[in-house]
């Protein structure tokens, strides 16, 4: 939504600067920021449906792809932040020079930042008073 806003915005000044009632042209421009809002939720309502139909499919290669990323991505954050640092300091304290394998995480992270801001940008929409109430 903000994207849009930011796309849409000055175009839709143009148009509404052009109303000369100060009255008028505050109600038109608020109507079609309104309008901007209403059809930013109906499409966040589209994807909510389709990711609730997904959730419910009897398949595990339907229903579980979502939840497989998040626990590939914990994992994987695990690994290389807690358990490969300390397993590698216990070898080297016992005198074992085995390297343990490190994972590349900048694409790690890269994904898991989408997935936690998609969160946060409803969290964002919540705080501003923008969400449907249910």
């Amino acid at each position: 939504m903000i994207g849009l806003a930011s796309l849409v915005g000055p175009l839709v000044n143009k148009f509404v600067d052009r109303i000369p009632n100060g009255n008028e042209r505050a109600r038109a421009k608020e109507e079609l920021e309104k309008g901007l809002v209403d059809a930013a939720n109906q499409v966040m309502l589209a994807q909510t449906k389709i990711n609730e139909a997904e959730a419910r499919h009897k398949s595990i290669f339907v229903a579980g792809w979502r939840p497989f990323i998040g626990w590939v991505c914990g994992v994987g954050i695990c690994w290389s932040m807690v358990a490969q640092p300390v397993a590698q300091w216990a070898m080297i304290a016992w005198g074992d020079g085995t390297e343990l394998p490190t994972i590349d995480t900048s694409y790690l992270m890269e994904l898991v930042t989408a997935m936690l801001g998609m969160s946060g940008l409803r969290t964002f929409e919540k705080m501003r008073g923008v969400a449907r109430r249910q």
